[in-house]
């Protein structure tokens, strides 16, 4: 009957150093890094002002997804009207798609440019979190801008 109790007393002196070491440790506990993408779907306008209005769907590896709006403003000597139709966007890793809302900003001046069809690349950052958009349509779009690109919840 002894060996029964101090069997127990054993467990559960085990599992308590367990429980403690694994607490105290802080590089034991890290937060799970997502990956995250967005599809999207964006028309945009320029005459040295730039107006951008789209929607896209994010989806993150830990099964996460969310529909988007997604709206970009700046200026600059820019000037055409385009419309991307198969656009990219890959997100810097994040804990969760709640990271991704906001407004990001040129990491540098985009430079632009398309005749019928149409190509863009931008890299943004919004704090710790990067986005790098690429896509193909159509459209006449020329110049350099800058400005803000916001991602809200649908």
């Amino acid at each position: 009957m002894m060996d029964k109790k101090s069997g127990i007393a054993k467990r559960i002196t085990l599992t308590i150093g367990l429980l403690f070491v694994f607490f105290i440790n802080g590089s034991s506990v890290r937060a799970v890094e997502v990956d995250c993408r967005m599809d999207f779907r964006i028309k945009s306008w320029s005459f040295l002002y730039r107006s951008s209005k789209g929607t896209g769907n994010i989806y993150c590896s830990n099964g996460q997804r969310a529909p988007v709006s997604l709206r970009g403003d700046g200026g600059g000597f820019t000037f055409g009207k385009s419309k991307i139709v198969h656009g990219l966007g890959v997100f810097s890793d994040v804990s969760s798609i709640n990271q991704l809302y906001g407004t990001y900003t040129n990491a540098n001046a985009e430079a632009h440019v398309g005749l019928v069809d149409s190509a863009s690349a931008r890299a943004l950052t919004k704090g710790d979190v990067s986005l790098t958009l690429t896509g193909t349509g159509k459209g006449v779009d020329v110049g350099v801008n800058f400005g803000g690109f916001k991602i809200s919840k649908l």
